[in-house]
């Protein structure tokens, strides 16, 4: 009797206990849900509004940046001519050579590196910097395949396969290029002497091919610049429209508004040199403008499926960026900066020189310093 007295205060103890403690713990169970679920929509609400805040605040700073060096054509002191143009393509330039070394370039590393993604192959292998080389390679191929062919349609068009030398009235006229001038030298076969006389200033058919040819240059770089640009660009708006914490949307805000407008001045000045019409300029301002906020708008309208530590995510990301490197930054280093470094202009001139090379680094220390928010 004891014993089954024992056993059933047991029982009725258990019984007690199951039924006070459980629905205390889903009671407690769905108050952390209902609280979660409204900690969540309330981060989802803020998010959002920091977001159409990023859209609206990098739109502004993209077309201020970008338009910049075009109404800068109508100032004497702000035309590709002009010594101040130079020093402002050098900052520009050094912005986008810090983008693709700091802002780019490790994104890509961390994406291609990450522990979320197998060991074989993307631990054994360094993608990053080889999908970096690759497309540093393939800018380098479609920048001379695309020069060599404008150039040869350009001979072609205007029937001027004698680039160095013209036969005016039976006198032969070569021309000597020095540095950026045209000395044309008048040859007379028949008395044997020669006279030589500087044409800065006056147009000729060589001179107007010259110029012709550094156009298309000009316009095959800003092309390519903007293409390189874009495909990282439209990758950051993406993320930042996917990602639902605010505290990390708020600093990203201000940073890439800052990145846009720089990074629009390197690309504005290009555009500028490369004198489009103003229907081919507007299409590429616009298309630079618009396409991190476009990116953002797409992050906003796939947040709910897109997760970023995913294989796939890190994967396209990974390699979309290490391609965007690589293109900034032989385009730096090869279309902006060695050709305005190396020309008799810069190299005779020791202010514009010294100009210059402090722009080039207030430009790459401005964007390196964005790096630590961005």
């Amino acid at each position: 009797m004891t014993m089954m007295s024992t056993n059933l205060k047991i029982c009725l103890s258990s019984v007690l206990v199951i039924l006070v403690v459980v629905p205390s713990v889903v009671l407690g169970d769905c108050t952390c849900d209902i609280q979660a679920q409204q900690q969540q929509h309330k981060s989802r609400s803020e998010s959002l509004k920091y977001k159409l805040i990023a859209i609206v605040s990098i739109l502004v700073a993209g077309t201020v940046g970008v338009g910049l060096p075009q109404f800068g054509r109508k100032f004497e002191a702000l035309r590709p001519e002009s010594d101040i143009f130079f020093m402002v393509k050098a900052f520009a330039a050094g912005v986008i050579l810090a983008t693709g070394y700091i802002h780019i370039l490790p994104d890509a590393f961390n994406n291609l590196t990450s522990p979320c993604l197998k060991q074989s192959p993307w631990g054994n292998f360094p993608f990053t910097g080889f999908v970096a080389m690759m497309s540093s390679i393939g800018t380098l191929m479609v920048d001379s395949f695309a020069t060599g062919y404008y150039k040869r349609l350009h001979f072609k068009n205007n029937n001027s396969n004698k680039t160095q030398q013209e036969v005016i009235n039976g006198d032969e006229e070569i021309t000597v290029i020095v540095g950026e001038e045209h000395v044309h030298i008048h040859t007379h076969p028949t008395h044997g002497h020669a006279h030589g006389s500087s044409t800065t200033n006056i147009p000729s058919s060589h001179h107007r091919e010259i110029v012709s040819l550094d156009l298309i240059r000009h316009r095959i770089i800003s092309q390519v610049l903007e293409l390189g640009i874009v495909v990282h660009s439209i990758i950051i708006g993406i993320s930042l429209g996917a990602c639902q914490n605010p505290e990390i949307i708020k600093p990203l805000l201000a940073a890439l508004s800052f990145h846009q407008f720089f990074e629009g001045m390197g690309l504005g000045g290009c555009i500028s040199q490369a004198k489009f019409k103003c229907l081919s300029t507007a299409v590429m301002v616009l298309f630079f403008s618009l396409t991190t906020p476009v990116g953002i708008a797409i992050g906003i309208a796939i947040s709910s499926v897109y997760k970023e530590d995913s294989p796939t995510a890190l994967i396209v990301e990974g390699i979309f960026y290490s391609a965007a490197a690589g293109i900034l930054i032989y385009m730096a280093l090869v279309d902006l900066l060695a050709a305005d470094f190396m020309k008799p202009r810069m190299q005779g001139n020791v202010w514009l020189q010294l100009g210059a090379n402090i722009s080039l680094l207030l430009g790459a220390g401005c964007m390196s310093v964005l790096a630590k928010w961005a």
